[in-house]
């Protein structure tokens, strides 16, 4: 049984805007081609967990980024219980009236913080999310109030069936959904026990016509150590759709690797080991940070890691460069353990004078518990130009602009009179024809830096402020900006009428 309506896809006129998923497209280049409304109000919000899981005054969760049609429907899920249970809603995008809900029996795998529930739309108007026992469900119809569903097996619906109770207890997908440009979806998954297949780990993809493709670990890895596909790391798939990106490593911070992966098959087409830029040692790939690969215009690719030896690097890891067949590596970027950056293009950057094409806007936290004096930022970074960067002392990307967080950090200051709140997205949103640049922080504001004038020049309080997990900034058709702070969706900037 086809995916609905996708074996016979006809792709409709390109719309004015569509936010797929995970930064945005499958490449998570996190761009928006609508210019976004002024940050004069909250238009709407609504919660993305009814039992957020508190410790002190953080919030350790992951959220995923609600993905938004051309047609402004808002599709996002909804952590429902303390530690399990989901729903997903589709949501007006112009007052956020629920227009649908959706069930799904997911489980979360093994974690530290609470993983991300990662859902994504299809190129012909689909939405798939994922579900219990490694499947995943597909809407036919993410626009409609009423739509019929399916469920998608990697392994077989047969086989599923056979022996349902071991595949629901113990195989889980462990990343978000990225969809190809065929309509395919691509994901991680881990295996926690014996089950009729005796499945093992791996990476999976669910075919046009329904069909599935699965790969344990070690055949994608092509190493026995190597344990699963790193948790919450969104894959990332070419434009072109013939090679999907994803990280694996042995474990919670342990060693791991990146490959590009034949999406034909799945086979291992390249792999390169994660290093430290710094000692020279395998990079820690952490298990609770969500960073995921991103794939440039010039077919390069980044990814960020944890630094080895941990703290080394004031716990801020690095973004790592690679050529598209990763086999050659450039110069890294300074901060990256929980962090995917997103591709600016250097025209809208009024200050810019380099020869590079696009810049990277990342987040640029410098914390104070790393023994950075909590000089937070956000930055433009020129991923072909370098410095000699002052923290780590080695040659890194070259900053083009940074902006200071504005908020002082109560919790540092007495030590580090300069400490200010840190940035807390995983992914920004760039405005392209408004120039400009959206990020969330931990101060509870929403910020608009602006490119022409390398200024904050809007701002909106959200919420007080919370120590949180990085969470993702999103655009809709209508020039919406949608962020995420203490487990509530905003979404901000009003239609003039």
């Amino acid at each position: 049984m086809p995916l609905i309506a996708i074996a016979a896809l006809t792709m409709l006129a390109p719309p004015t805007q569509v936010w797929y998923g995970y930064g945005g497209n499958a490449q998570h280049t996190a761009q928006s081609n609508v210019a976004t409304l002024p940050l004069d109000k909250i238009a709407w919000q609504t919660p993305v967990d009814l039992n957020p899981a508190y410790s002190g005054n953080s919030l350790l969760a992951h959220y995923g980024e609600p993905a938004i049609t051309a047609a402004n429907t808002v599709v996002l899920g909804v952590k429902t219980g303390l530690n399990e249970g989901f729903v997903v809603e589709g949501r007006r995008g112009t007052d956020g009236r629920l227009l649908w809900r959706g069930a799904t029996k997911y489980v979360v795998p093994a974690h530290g913080w609470f993983p991300s529930f990662g859902l994504t739309l299809l190129p012909n108007g689909a939405v798939a999310w994922p579900d219990r026992g490694g499947r995943v469900v597909v809407r036919s119809s993410a626009d409609a109030a009423t739509s019929t569903t399916a469920t998608y097996c990697f392994f077989g619906t047969a086989n599923y069936d056979q022996s349902r109770t071991p595949y629901n207890t113990y195989v889980k997908i462990s990343t978000p959904l990225t969809t190809g440009p065929d309509g395919s979806i691509y994901f991680g998954y881990t295996v926690e026990g014996d089950t009729k297949l005796h499945l093992k780990s791996g990476f999976a993809k669910i075919n046009p016509d329904g069909t599935g493709i699965y790969r344990t670990i070690t055949e994608v890895s092509g190493d026995p150590n190597i344990g699963e596909v790193k948790q919450n790391c969104a894959p990332a798939v070419k434009v072109d759709g013939s090679l999907v990106y994803v990280s694996v490593y042995t474990g919670p911070y342990g060693r791991g690797k990146l490959l590009a992966l034949r999406t034909s098959d799945l086979k291992r087409k390249y792999s390169v080991d994660l290093v430290d830029p710094k000692s020279g040692q395998p990079a820690t790939i952490d298990a609770d940070g969500t960073a995921a690969p991103l794939l440039a215009p010039d077919g390069t690719v980044f990814y960020g890691v944890l630094e080895n030896a941990f703290g080394s690097n004031g716990y801020r890891g690095w973004l790592l460069h690679f050529s598209g067949d990763l086999t050659k590596s450039y110069t890294p970027g300074a901060f990256g353990w929980d962090n995917t950056p997103s591709i600016v293009p250097a025209k809208i950057v009024s200050a810019y004078k380099g020869t590079s094409k696009f810049l990277l806007f990342t987040k640029y936290n410098n914390y104070a518990s790393g023994g950075g004096a909590g000089l937070n930022k956000i930055a433009l970074l020129d991923p072909y130009d370098t410095q000699t960067e002052s923290r780590s002392g080695i040659t890194t990307m070259k900053e083009v602009a940074t902006q200071l967080g504005q908020t002082p950090d109560s919790e540092f200051i007495s030590t580090y009179p300069n400490a200010v709140r840190e940035w807390c997205i995983n992914s920004g949103a760039v405005d392209i024809p408004g120039r400009a640049i959206l990020a969330n922080c931990e101060d509870g504001m929403l910020y608009k830096w602006d490119l022409k004038t390398n200024t904050f020049t809007q701002t909106l309080k959200l919420t007080s402020g919370i120590g949180e997990a990085y969470t993702p900034v999103a655009i809709g058709p209508d020039g919406k900006v949608y962020a995420i702070n203490n487990a509530t969706l905003f979404a901000v900037g009003t239609v003039k009428p």
